[in-house]
């Protein structure tokens, strides 16, 4: 009998575990078809969606999602300097549109600078939604307002403004209609983020954080107006300038003339557009002997009082390498600087060598290329193969194309002890600035580097620079430009490198004119009579 009870006992329990079994298949089967009958709906909406026409809301609404907010962006100082404003932007429903050419001749008298047949076209078209003029005034829409046309609406967009006008245009860059950045530091502000923000519906002009840069409009302004005074005075084609803080690598300040309004609309290919100081690759001339004259100093091999044979032109191969002021005579290490001499430049590299030259050159970064928050960016143009007769020229600032930021950076390294700073257009102090980066010359280098430089500004060649209670230092460099593959005599680009204040400097100023033109009554048109007393009024509006 305990036998029997015992079987009926697990009898009993397999049929409970079966009962069991089966419930739970029939429960997730029963899920299952929930999943699936959840995704089928969102399956067919997506169809429907995919197939199904845009309503002109809907089209509205996506078009309000393109042109989006932007952050603000203040200068060094908190001053604003490009912002967002709400505007309107006239479109069309052609479908529920009455009467095509009286829409048209209304609209023709609020907007006569519409075209007549895109407009109809425009209107006529089978699609629900059509834009007819982005960023029309208010009192447009007024007027608009007032037609009572059908079909004809508005809608709120972010227009970007830029109260200044073209006065930091090549710095801060600019926006297309949809309000998205194109140049500048506004396509590096949607390249940190900006347009993912957009996409996920969360950037409004309420959340974005401001962005302060290391701009001064003061000193802007400054050298823009002392720029345009040169440019004119000189004739020149093109002028640039660019303030640099030596120990944060913070650039107070850059223009590229002829610059560009960014409130209004124009081609990329506009030459205004061209920022020279960062996507122009230059020789830039005697400018270069800074750099030559510091990695002689700083080999070890030649100090200040060596001497190099400048009683004659210097032959290489074909070539001839002449003296602009020559002295007919053995120069010093620092007579060859203030002097600017060609061929003491060049014996100088030569005593180093080709490969230690070469091996400078790329460790001061003057052979890749720059990157700095902007973009736009050129590489430099280097000699392939480099052999003698090219350390040679490149001595002397020619035969190595350099981006005018790219030298500055390698001058500024030169006097500010030695340290390889790295541009930026943000704020940025010195510790974080010289956190990691490498020293390319000694403290002893750069201490002679500025004593060099305060001497050509006292004797040398760039003594028009000399600013009245300031101790002003700098490099001139005038170098011939490439045409048709040869040297043209006519055609200059002159160059001055200042620091100031020398003995401890702080600040780098450039100065560059494009092809400027002889003064009546002066020698020539060299950097020294043009680049160099333009730098002088610069620092002494902005020191």
């Amino acid at each position: 009998m305990r036998n029997i009870a015992a079987l009926r006992n697990i009898f009993s329990n397999l049929s409970l575990r079966k009962a069991g079994a089966g419930v739970a298949r029939a429960r997730i089967i029963l899920l299952l078809l929930l999943f699936a009958c959840v995704y089928g709906v969102i399956a067919a909406r997506l169809v429907y969606l995919g197939i199904a026409p845009e309503t002109a809301a809907q089209k509205a609404r996506a078009a309000d999602a393109v042109a989006q907010a932007r952050p603000d962006v203040f200068d060094r100082k908190g001053r604003l300097i490009a912002t967002d404003v709400r505007t309107p932007s006239l479109f069309a429903e052609p479908k529920r549109i009455i009467d095509v050419d009286e829409a048209t001749d209304l609209l023709l008298k609020t907007l006569p600078d519409l075209d007549r047949a895109d407009l109809r076209a425009r209107l006529t078209s089978k699609r629900y939604f059509a834009w007819l003029r982005r960023e029309i005034t208010p009192e447009q829409q007024r007027s608009i307002h007032r037609l009572g046309l059908p079909g004809i609406g508005f809608l709120k967009e972010y227009k970007r403004v830029y109260p200044n006008g073209p006065l930091a245009s090549h710095l801060l860059g600019q926006v297309n209609v949809d309000n998205q950045g194109i140049l500048g530091l506004e396509k590096w502000i949607d390249s940190r983020g900006l347009s993912a923000l957009h996409l996920a519906g969360f950037a409004t002009n309420h959340n974005l954080a401001p962005v302060e840069i290391a701009l001064d409009l003061d000193v802007q302004q400054a050298v823009r107006d002392e720029l345009i005074i040169a440019k004119d005075r000189f004739k020149a084609q093109a002028a640039n300038a660019l303030v640099i803080d030596v120990h944060t690598g913070e650039i107070v300040s850059m223009v590229s003339l002829p610059d560009f309004d960014p409130n209004r609309s124009g081609s990329p290919k506009d030459t205004s557009r061209f920022n020279r100081l960062m996507t122009g690759v230059f020789e830039m001339g005697s400018t270069f002997k800074a750099l030559t004259v510091a990695m002689a100093l700083d080999s070890g091999k030649i100090n200040m009082n060596s001497k190099f044979d400048a009683t004659h032109p210097l032959k290489y191969g074909k070539h001839t390498i002449n003296d602009f002021h020559p002295q007919r005579r053995v120069l010093s290490t620092s007579e060859v600087f203030t002097y600017s001499s060609n061929i003491g430049s060049a014996r100088m590299a030569l005593a180093l060598g080709v490969d230690a030259h070469k091996a400078f050159m790329k460790k001061m970064g003057l052979l890749e290329r720059l990157r700095t928050e902007l973009p736009e960016s050129a590489m430099p143009l280097i000699p392939n193969p480099w052999s003698e007769i090219n350390t040679v020229t490149i001595a002397f600032g020619h035969g190595l194309s350099v981006t005018p930021l790219q030298a500055v950076k390698a001058t500024a390294a030169l006097v500010n002890g030695g340290h390889l700073i790295e541009p930026t257009f943000l704020r940025r102090s010195e510790a974080e600035a010289k956190a990691n980066v490498p020293r390319v010359i000694k403290q002893s280098t750069s201490d002679q580097m500025r004593h060099l430089m305060r001497l050509n500004v006292e004797i040398g060649s760039a003594k028009r620079a000399e600013v009245e209670g300031y101790f002003v230092g700098g490099k001139t460099g005038t170098s011939e430009k490439v045409e048709r593959g040869r040297y043209s005599k006519n055609k200059l680009l002159t160059a001055f490198m200042g620091i100031f204040p020398a003995d401890k400097p702080r600040y780098l100023v450039l100065v560059m004119l494009d092809e400027p033109q002889k003064e009546q009554g002066a020698a020539a048109a060299t950097a020294g009579l043009n680049a160099a007393p333009v730098a002088g009024k610069i620092i002494a509006r902005i020191a």
